[in-house]
């Protein structure tokens, strides 16, 4: 499994890959962005990089002329069609700031069928949206009703996204709903997260399936340093039917998180489906 404690851009088998400052947030974006250079992700399908001042994380909204959470939004002309992209704020999204700090596989492309714990208002889910496509459905679990109207908000827009307002650790409570899906993305910041995942893995993992869980070393244990509870978690997993992939730590973006990915290979070939 790959460790990868450092936040950056490089990339030293991609000479392709952003040499300059990497995106660090919205707040010291050029608002002249029509001075932007949009290219394909070096290593994610459907993930584009913006060359500015500072380069940029970006996806390609869905929903042209509309934002989400005040992120900044990038036209691009292409031929007679004019592409919008979004800003992809990485201390917003854990899933952006893993992808800044080296992970190599987001399992995430056009067309994944993605089940994502812990959406709160929506924010990554929008990124997410936007990268799996309108052909393809992502399953957003929040137990908050406060902010599980925010993300109801947003599925109004975007009609691949399918809000599910429940409690992550009873997945058989929205099982008529979530079929099996290609990956699952967690962030519910609980002590027994990767608990949780293995859960709904039973449920709706298809055999083969990817996991990303974004973990919180405080939530988990706060009694020891973050290193041994990354490391704890990753051993839970490779117990009960997971084979951990990566583990990369997302500092200065978030403190003592780390992302854990991994693929499902279930012993028992029966699911609760």
């Amino acid at each position: 499994m790959k460790r990868k404690p450092v936040n950056n851009f490089s990339n030293k088998n991609n000479q392709k890959f952003p040499k300059k400052r990497p995106y660090t947030g919205d707040k010291n974006i050029s608002k002249k962005m029509k001075t932007v250079l949009v290219q394909p992700h070096p290593k994610f399908k459907d993930i584009y990089v913006g060359r500015n001042k500072e380069d940029v994380l970006l996806t390609k909204n869905m929903n042209p002329g509309v934002s989400v959470y005040n992120e900044k939004r990038v036209s691009v002309k292409s031929g007679q069609e004019i592409i919008e992209y979004r800003t992809w704020n990485c201390y917003r999204s854990k899933l952006a700031a893993g992808i800044v700090s080296g992970l190599d596989n987001i399992y995430i492309k056009k067309g994944t069928t993605v089940l994502y714990l812990g959406a709160a208002n929506g924010t990554t889910v929008s990124h997410v949206s936007d990268i799996v496509g309108e052909e393809s459905l992502l399953y957003s679990v929040e137990f908050s009703k406060r902010t599980g109207s925010d993300l109801i908000s947003l599925a109004m827009t975007r009609k691949n996204i399918v809000p599910i307002i429940a409690d992550a650790r009873r997945p058989q409570d929205y099982r008529m709903i979530v079929p099996m899906v290609d990956v699952i993305f967690s962030d519910v910041s609980q002590p027994d997260q990767t608990k949780i995942v293995m859960d709904n893995a039973r449920y709706f993992l298809k055999d083969g399936g990817k996991i990303l869980i974004s973990i919180k070393a405080s939530s988990v244990d706060s009694s020891v340093p973050a290193e041994k509870v990354f490391t704890n978690e990753v051993n839970w997993l490779r117990k009960h039917d997971f084979k951990p992939k990566e583990l990369v730590t997302i500092e200065p973006f978030e403190k003592n998180h780390a992302i854990i990915t991994g693929s499902y290979k279930p012993t028992n070939k029966t699911s609760y489906q």
